[in-house]
């Protein structure tokens, strides 16, 4: 088949193989798949333990055995999977969930779903070579390639916690930056986290981050966007806000520095620590806060960090940032305007 010939074959099956398809439309799908089940499942079992009603810890013990699952099924959502590729990518997710963690679902989901659309409708036993091969290809590519990216991801992200653990001041403030960074992004700072295992005070630094962007981001457009835009960033997503940083990318620098003031308050005022599934979420339906209440069991001083550093220190730092970047012409009337 020449080269044009396979252009048009995978252009009529839907396989686009591009960055945009793969590290940013599939990795943000895999927050959907994260927070239905393994995200909403931590805050069913932290009430749970707290409350000590049963309930909650069976629903929060079914809810994150579907992660493999739900992470299947929100990639291949992603890549405009037909039914059959679609459901089939419930078992890939599975295998490659357990074999290399959120990053082996990723892989290994991405190969079968595109093998599998491949196929799709193309024989006249479809009921049977669609589901075969992406289940096939995709169990075949968790054992292949799980093991050694789980490997890799628990390296990496040990020597992040470990660096944060020496060095919490500095890398209070390189954790939250980056972390808020790809919070903002079109891809899941969420699945970063729990892919890098990131607990402990990197997973506290992380959380500033993630808050910084989103009560930052909410407070700086309050006056283009109000109540709903306050409410949509602040326990939605800073992601909305994306469209608006690739016209005027000077309007994140407030929400940014605010987030390398609060990170090392973390880190080394308030020892904040959190859990890895709400390291990467923020303020996201209070999933961060709660992450670090399940992470350090109490007290007056957790209850502090969180108040200062997830909501009041990331409001005031933006606000007195972006007033700053208003006077001197960087953030313009309408820069942060929203079509909500």
């Amino acid at each position: 088949m020449e080269q044009t010939g396979i252009k048009a074959f995978l252009k009529r099956k839907n396989v686009n193989i591009t960055v945009q398809t793969y590290l940013i439309d599939a990795l943000g799908a895999m927050a959907f798949g994260l927070f239905a089940s393994l995200l909403i499942g931590t805050i069913f079992a932290t009430i749970g333990d707290k409350t000590q009603i049963q309930a909650f810890i069976v629903i929060a013990d079914y809810a994150k055995s579907a992660t493999g699952a739900a992470l299947g099924v929100a990639i291949a959502y992603a890549l405009k999977a037909p039914q059959l590729v679609l459901f089939s990518a419930a078992t890939v997710g599975i295998a490659g969930n357990a074999l290399g963690g959120p990053v082996g679902a990723l892989v290994s989901t991405i190969i079968a779903t595109e093998l599998g659309k491949i196929v799709s409708k193309e024989t006249r036993v479809d009921i049977l070579v669609t589901p075969g091969v992406t289940i096939i290809s995709g169990v075949l590519m968790a054992q292949f390639v799980g093991p050694g990216v789980a490997k890799f991801m628990d390296a990496f992200g040990m020597m992040v916690k470990t660096a944060t653990e020496m060095q919490p001041f500095f890398m209070g403030i390189l954790v939250s930056a980056l972390v808020g960074i790809a919070l903002t992004l079109p891809i899941s700072s969420a699945a970063i986290c729990i892919a890098l295992s990131l607990d402990g005070l990197a997973g506290g630094a992380a959380t500033a981050g993630c808050c910084a962007q989103m009560i930052g981001f909410a407070v700086l457009s309050f006056r283009e966007n109000g109540v709903g835009g306050l409410l949509a960033q602040g326990l939605g997503t800073s992601m909305l806000q994306m469209g608006n940083i690739v016209k005027n990318p000077k309007i994140w620098l407030a929400p940014t520095l605010a987030s390398m003031i609060t990170g090392p308050v973390a880190t080394v005022v308030f020892k904040m620590t959190n859990i890895p599934a709400g390291a990467g979420m923020g303020t996201c339906g209070l999933v961060g806060p709660i992450g670090v209440y399940t992470s350090m069991g109490g007290g007056s001083s957790m209850w502090l960090g969180i108040l200062l550093v997830c909501f009041l220190l990331p409001a005031v730092l933006t606000a007195v940032f972006g007033a700053v970047f208003r006077k001197i012409g960087w953030i313009k009337e309408g820069d942060l305007k929203l079509d909500l």
